[in-house]
């Protein structure tokens, strides 16, 4: 995404760099500049985040909070698409939408390094993986280091046992936004436990409902295949209860199955989850 230079030059002057020119050379920029320039950077940052518009060629300008948007796109969804993200930062009053729709625009080649709305995209899967494999009951003995590169997640370390090994691979497999998994773990017995360890039944045990909650909610939204917003959860006693109204049986039967493996639930009701 392109911005106007002024942004650098703002940047530059604000840090105190010296190049020999004197500071009365440059007047400052005035609040209503600042905030233009806050805009701009906004809304170029949030389209290279935006995994459908990072790669289009979009030239934000902001002047007295009117955006104007000038470019090529491949399709008129895309230049729709900039327009609301645009029109959804506070302070942005009107739109001027110039973005030509060229059908056939092929997007400049990708760079081999990997841009910052990439890199956030991989650092969030990284994210939902480990933390689904940490709140899950049967990867408890998976010691697991997880990267990914364009939805492909490489899962590395040890598991106790085959078991551990395949269920790390199927619950990284089934996260939302994980196209293939390369499931490096290697198997180690592991050494006769030392005695007065912890179960891990008396480790669940001491997990509160609140926690229990939390965790399924959010092994839910990051589960693929599930509409995480139509369930409704709640803990008692380890007991989970879920309800809501679901796009069919195989929906249902997955959530309650991905509810059931999450540490610290002892049982899952769910005759309030309509398929």
């Amino acid at each position: 995404m392109k911005t106007r230079f002024r942004q650098l030059a703002w940047l530059f002057l604000s840090g105190g760099l010296s190049l020999g020119l004197s500071a009365q050379s440059f007047a400052a920029p005035t609040a209503q500049e600042a905030t233009d320039i806050r805009h701009e950077t906004q809304i170029s940052t949030s389209y290279a985040l935006n995994p459908l518009l990072r790669d289009q060629d979009i030239r934000v300008t902001v002047i007295n909070n009117k955006v104007t948007l000038s470019g090529t796109v491949e399709e008129s969804v895309k230049k729709e698409l900039a327009q609301e993200i645009a029109l959804g930062v506070e302070g942005v009053t009107t739109v001027d939408n110039q973005l030509d729709v060229r059908e056939g625009f092929m997007p400049p080649p990708p760079v081999l390094t990997r841009g910052y709305g990439e890199m956030a995209d991989d650092a969030t899967l990284n994210a939902a993986v480990k933390s689904r494999l940490k709140w899950s009951r049967y990867a408890d003995d998976v010691n697991v280091t997880v990267s990914s590169r364009q939805g492909k997640v490489t899962l590395q370390g040890t598991a106790n046992s085959k078991q551990s090994m395949g269920m790390a691979g199927m619950i990284a497999a089934s996260t939302r936004g994980v196209t293939d998994v390369d499931n490096q773990l290697q198997v180690v017995t592991p050494p006769a436990s030392a005695g007065g360890m912890r179960s891990a039944t008396q480790v669940e045990q001491g997990l509160s409902d609140a926690w229990v909650t939390t965790k399924v909610k959010s092994t839910l939204l990051y589960a693929r295949n599930i509409d995480s917003n139509r369930i409704s959860v709640t803990t008692t006693m380890g007991v989970v209860h879920l309800s809501g109204k679901l796009h069919g049986q195989a929906e249902r039967a997955l959530a309650i199955q991905l509810s059931k493996n999450v540490r610290g639930v002892q049982r899952v009701e769910a005759g309030k989850l309509l398929p």
